[in-house]
């Protein structure tokens, strides 16, 4: 078998546009042309491109955007596994949207805007070198035009100093001509061969200028305007070839991002959970009820007893009504119109009916908690007034004091409500137990509001009776640490001077206490 050898491309090293092609300039003004045309022709291309990739990212992102969940419907249910692993494919293919986005945009700036930059520059260039070109010719064309008439001149100059020394030879020979007319031909054809001389010198050294131009021309001039051009096509080569690269390389650049996102799709996917899905909708929609009941034999053969007394004091029974299966019908205009859901939640099945009640009683514990708080630090802030007068007017906080207590019988009695209606709900000592776990829970709360404002006892009876009175200024939000916030016309007692930084420290009303700019106040006389 004949092996097959690998071709080696080699160019001689002494092989250039202006040795070996110095009498092509059509063809090298139309290869350069062609060049620039190519690149062109993909900058187009590229352009193109990133147009469908914007088209794509932006299409991409309205998809996800019409099937990502919004509503609470759509938030309940987001609590399944599998509704929210297709939220995260979504969020993932959003994010591989930006990707796209990300490719269009570095191809135009990295691609498009640089060669048309250069684009710009290099038809600048190419048309200087063709006019340098066509100058050189021109200049050549117009020393061979003088030379040409140098050379005509001579000519002409040497035919009639020929004429002039046959006349005169003529005139010589003639037995009729007088000694005076030979010396005046003879004189007029040594003038005629004396010019005809300088013709000929003047043409000789013409044209040893211009064979000087000539040679320069063709094998100086053009050779280096011809090179120039080879190596601006070889340099507008390289910068197209790096131009493919790029269009390659941006791909790969976002290529590890878009993997992650690949994987982000997949890992949503593993993460289904398809028995705590179950068990999750068994969690929401368990009513509690039980099942029905076998149906009783009524027999109708006994015949029909005198009626008594007894069927009004034993009704017959009626079947239970199977609910569950029950066909969905139209809503009527009269159905539409009902009031809202029974505020004890009785409209809900057993097991639904005590989580709603739970959660509720949950809330009204965290707000009674906090009025609680509220309550007991105006208390106290009172408190602090009446002994420091300087502080402020204890008749001030009455209002607030007034209201939070009345804040607090409300709860206790909303809490009492919901805590009857579980007790309903739940039923025998499972009802005992939860409401246990409430007092608890109000019992520690309790004991934690007691330990806080036993804390706050201690610091108050370290508190330095304040410095003076201000009124604010300027409205000034505190939101770094150890600031606070004030309002204008606020009044503020002063705790600590500014010392030199531009902040003291101040106390509120409220008992809040805190650092203020010192140009925010004025103090009270």
């Amino acid at each position: 078998m004949q092996q097959t050898l690998p071709v080696i491309r080699t160019t001689p090293a002494d092989m250039d546009w202006g040795t070996d092609l110095w009498d092509q300039c059509d063809q090298i003004e139309k290869h350069t042309q062609s060049g620039i045309d190519l690149l062109e022709l993909y900058v187009k291309f590229v352009k193109e491109r990133t147009e469908i990739e914007q088209s794509y990212a932006k299409q991409l992102r309205n998809l996800t955007k019409k099937y990502a969940k919004r509503g609470s419907k759509d938030e309940l249910d987001c609590k399944f596994s599998n509704h929210a692993s297709f939220q995260e494919i979504l969020n993932e293919l959003n994010d591989y949207a930006g990707q796209r986005e990300i490719v269009a945009e570095n191809m135009t700036t990295g691609i498009c805007a640089e060669l048309n930059k250069y684009l710009q520059d290099l038809k600048q260039e190419r048309k200087g070198h063709l006019s340098e070109a066509k100058k050189a010719q021109q200049n050549l064309e117009s020393s061979f035009k003088h030379l040409e008439s140098t050379k005509k001149r001579f000519a002409k100059e040497w035919a009639e100093a020929e004429k002039a020394t046959q006349q005169a030879e003529k005139t010589e020979h003639d037995v009729n001509a007088t000694k005076q007319d030979v010396e005046k031909a003879k004189h007029h054809a040594h003038a005629r061969t004396h010019t005809a001389e300088e013709s000929r010198n003047d043409y000789a050294a013409e044209l040893q200028k211009y064979n000087k131009e000539q040679n320069y021309f063709y094998y100086t001039e053009i050779p280096q305007i011809y090179n120039k051009m080879q190596e601006m096509d070889e340099q507008r080569i390289r910068h197209l070839a790096k131009g493919y690269c790029q269009f390659s390389d941006v791909e790969k650049n976002v290529l590890p991002i878009i993997s992650k996102c690949l994987e982000g799709i997949a890992a949503a996917g593993n993460k289904i959970n398809e028995k705590q899905d179950s068990m999750l909708f068994i969690e929401q929609h368990k009513s509690g009820f039980e099942r029905p009941a076998d149906v009783e034999f009524e027999d109708y053969t006994q015949g029909i007893k005198a009626a008594t007394s007894d069927s009004s004091l034993n009704p017959p029974k009626v079947r239970a009504k199977l609910w569950p299966f029950n066909k969905k019908h139209k809503t009527s205009h009269a159905e539409k119109q009902m009031p809202p859901a029974a505020e004890d939640f009785s409209h809900l099945p057993p097991e639904q009916r005590k989580k709603k009640l739970q959660a509720k009683i949950d809330d009204i514990n965290k707000e009674l908690q906090k009025t609680q708080d509220q309550s007991d630090a105006l208390e106290k802030m009172k408190g602090v007034y009446e002994q420091n007068p300087q502080l402020g007017d204890p008749t001030s906080l009455e209002p607030q004091i007034s209201e939070t207590t009345h804040h607090i019988g409300r709860l206790r009695g909303e809490l009492a409500k919901y805590e009857t209606w579980l007790s309903e709900a739940v039923g025998g000592e499972e009802s005992a137990n939860v409401i246990n776990n409430n007092a608890q829970h109000v019992n520690v709360a309790a004991d934690q509001t007691r330990n806080l404002y036993t804390e706050f006892d201690d610091e108050f009876e370290d508190v330095d009776p304040p410095l003076g009175q201000c009124t604010v200024l300027y409205n000034f939000e505190g939101n770094s640490e150890g600031t606070v916030s004030i309002a204008e016309g606020e009044l503020l007692s002063i705790m600590e001077e500014d010392k030199g930084d531009g902040w003291m420290r101040v106390l509120k009303g409220n008992g809040k206490e805190g650092f203020i700019p010192s140009s925010y106040i004025s103090r009270d006389s």
